[in-house]
């Protein structure tokens, strides 16, 4: 299959059937906030070094969570019955998106480009991130994408033990009392395999996508996001 070069002048993608054995359907445009809703609407994310082109991917076997099936261990239940740590919602993304990349320095994707554009991309209100704090200090969370009641997993970091999952937990939660569809994982770890994830195939996906951009996200403007 051949790669496609995308241009700063359109946000059009190829069909993501075009998309080879890995997943990599094109390279190179930019990260404006167009055409990153665009992307993941069609089920496509960037990916890449630092040094390359950006890479585009839609991988046509997916990795999913869904909200309601999230599985929650007695000793993670166990840890949020003790209240020792505060859960915020939408708090403090540039820190926790920069946590998530000094965490992963010297093999990370997330680049000054990649801060940039999500950045952005929260202040449109299309970002959603879940913070855990001990005191007053961030010790883990996520960040992911929100298109109607699709979100798409980004990166999540942990500075101490089972923080992330406890970030995981409660977006969980959220985001089933809103009916979201599904959380897409874009790649497999076995950490989220054992909290519930499972792969989908493509023709499966592409119905769960377009179900869950059906009708008016609940998170369409910033000003609607949980706070708590």
């Amino acid at each position: 299959m051949p790669v496609f070069k995308l241009t700063r002048g359109s946000n059009l993608f190829p069909p993501t059937q075009l998309a080879d054995h890995d997943g990599l359907l094109a390279y190179g445009g930019d990260l404006s906030v167009e055409r990153l809703l665009q992307a993941y609407s069609n089920g496509i994310f960037p990916w890449y070094n630092p040094s390359e082109p950006i890479l585009w991917w839609s991988p046509h076997r997916r990795f999913l969570i869904f909200p309601k099936e999230i599985y929650v261990s007695s000793s993670m239940k166990k840890i949020f019955r003790q209240g020792k740590f505060e859960i915020k919602i939408n708090a403090d993304f540039g820190q926790l998106m920069n946590n998530c990349r000094k965490l992963r320095e010297g093999k990370t994707w997330i680049s000054d480009d990649m801060e940039v554009a999500y950045n952005a991309l929260f202040d449109a209100g299309h970002v959603m991130c879940v913070g855990v704090y001990e005191g007053w200090e961030l010790i883990g969370g996520l960040y992911g994408v929100v298109i109607g009641r699709c979100f798409f997993g980004e990166s999540m970091f942990s500075l101490a033990p089972n923080a992330s999952k406890i970030a995981l937990v409660r977006l969980c939660e959220i985001l089933a009392e809103r009916d979201f569809v599904f959380i897409d994982c874009q790649f497999h770890t076995p950490h989220l395999e054992k909290m519930g994830g499972r792969y989908v195939e493509w023709a499966d996906y592409r119905r769960l996508l377009r179900e869950g951009q059906g009708g008016e996200s609940p998170f369409t403007h910033a000003s609607q996001r949980p706070s708590k």
